[in-house]
Parts: structure tokens; C-alpha cells; sequence
């Protein structure tokens, strides 16, 4: 076997929902990270009938998502990490999941926990995040980046808890179920400004406030948090790499479209060359 090259972009692992149409999900995962020079690797958790208009139906993927994931397993090393997004796996493999990454021991790891897709039908409540934390979390080191109702769901608090509740309510639950830190995404607040926290059980790191933009995008999450992934591994600490995220969906906001103009709007693909780090 040829020696690694010392240039070689790092490998990011991406766990989580096929949606056909490329607007989230693990195609924009791809996408996302292409464009900052990583290595992305995919393994789907759930099977989508989706478009940009909603998704009407979410089934467990056809072939064993772990086995897809031990067969990955020669390229996880060195610089490497993973993601983990919408997971439609039974409890009984996600839990196989979970103990084969934590035999692999990903170097740097983000769960960005959904509850539904923005349209369409939902796929799981907040008990069922609840199971899954006791899974994954306690392996260590996991970065967690759910939005306000998300988070809401976790600790069990009502609707109304999304705007009013306070951030340590909204992040403690997760930090107590053993996350190294909770990216709270602030897109769901109110207000005419958007405020992402970055909460660790050592306190509390308010990101850069900024207006609020007009419009809807689809796929901004997996877009976030899948930029986060890659410039981790291109060497950016925890907090910068979500200040620098943050900052590239910006950037990319007005270049946005929808393809055959049907549905909400989705992120064009951009070069590398073209995109600030």
C-alpha cells in the first residue's frame, strides 16, 4: 500500500438522511465539505421522499448502515472525524451504531439532532433524542448543535419554552448527558437578530449577534454543521470553526435558488477558490 501523502485532505464521516434533491441531508453534507478541500464519506441512516417542497415519508436505509460503516473503516485514520444527523435506525442498531464509533474513536465528532425535517412529516420526539443521547454521548467528546426547539424537546419543556426558556435550560440537559458542548443555533429565537451560544459546562460564549436575513434556506443546518466538521479538521479550534460557519452560510445566503424554481431555496454549490475561509 502507497504511504499516505502528507497533503492529503482530511476524511469526514457523514451519518445521516438521503434527500434526493441535494437541498440538506448528506448530499449537502458532501457538498459542504467538497467545497472546503475535505474528503466527505457518506453512510445513510434514513431513506427520504423528499423535495424542495417538503418530505413526505422517512424509512430505515436497505443495506445495514453499520456494516457500511465497518467496511469504511481502513480510511478512518489520521485526520478524520464524523457527523451524525437524521437517523431513522431502530434502537437496536443504533445502539450497534454507536458502539462501532466508539471503537473507532472519531477525532472530532458533531451531532446535529433532528426531530423533522423543516417540512413535511417528523420522525422523532424528544424522548427519542433522549434515547439516543444515552447512547452516544457518554463515548466523549461530542459537540451537539440543535436549534431552540430541538433543544426544547430534549429537556422535555413545552412549546412556548423555544422563545422564552432560558439558554442554560436549553443546554443543560445535553451537557448532563455527557456532550462536550452545545452549539446553540439561534435561528428559531425571535427578534430581528440572530445569536448562536456556545455552551460548555464551563460557562457560557455568546457568538457574533447579526440581523436577521429575509427569507427561508433550505438545508442551513446540515450546512452549518457539516462546515463546522471540515474546518475542525483543517485545524480551526471548536469555537472559531462555528464563528467561521456561521459566517460562510452568510456569505452564501444570497446565492441561493431553487432548482426549477419549485420549493424553498437551497444553497448553490460554490468552488473552494471562491469561498473565504
Amino acid at each position: 500500500m502507497d504511504a499516505p501523502h502528507p497533503s492529503a485532505p482530511p476524511v469526514a464521516l457523514c451519518l445521516g438522511g438521503m434527500d434526493p434533491s441535494g437541498g440538506a441531508g448528506l448530499l449537502r453534507d458532501a457538498l459542504s465539505l467538497a467545497e472546503l478541500g475535505c474528503q466527505p464519506m457518506a453512510v445513510s441512516l434514513g431513506e427520504t421522499l423528499q423535495n424542495g417542497l417538503a418530505c413526505l415519508r422517512i424509512e430505515p436505509p436497505g443495506l445495514d448502515p453499520v456494516l457500511r460503516v465497518e467496511a469504511l473503516a481502513p480510511h478512518l485514520a489520521g485526520r478524520w472525524g464524523v457527523k451524525l444527523s437524521l437517523c431513522a435506525l431502530d434502537p437496536k442498531d443504533f445502539r450497534r451504531l454507536c458502539a462501532t464509533l466508539r471503537h473507532l474513536a472519531p477525532p472530532v465528532r458533531i451531532w446535529d439532532p433532528i426531530l423533522a425535517p423543516s417540512a413535511g412529516v417528523g420522525l422523532h420526539d424528544g424522548a427519542d433524542l433522549r434515547r439516543m443521547a444515552t447512547e452516544l454521548l457518554p463515548m466523549g467528546s461530542w459537540v451537539v448543535s440543535p436549534n431552540r426547539g430541538e433543544a426544547a424537546a430534549f429537556a422535555g419543556l413545552p412549546p412556548e419554552a423555544i422563545q422564552t426558556a432560558a439558554p442554560e435550560a436549553l443546554a443543560g440537559p445535553w451537557l448532563a448527558a455527557g456532550a462536550a458542548a452545545v452549539w446553540l443555533k439561534g435561528g428559531h429565537a425571535a427578534g430581528c437578530d440572530i445569536q448562536d451560544l456556545w455552551i460548555t459546562p464551563q460557562g457560557l460564549q455568546p457568538l457574533d449577534r447579526v440581523p436577521r436575513l429575509p427569507g427561508e434556506r433550505r438545508g442551513t443546518g446540515c450546512l452549518l454543521s457539516a462546515t463546522w466538521l471540515g474546518l475542525r479538521l483543517l485545524g480551526a479550534s471548536d469555537l472559531e470553526a462555528a464563528r467561521q460557519a456561521a459566517h460562510r452560510l452568510r456569505n452564501r445566503w444570497d446565492r441561493a435558488f431553487a432548482p426549477g424554481l419549485a420549493g424553498r431555496p437551497m444553497f448553490a454549490p460554490a468552488p473552494a477558490a471562491r469561498e473565504a475561509l
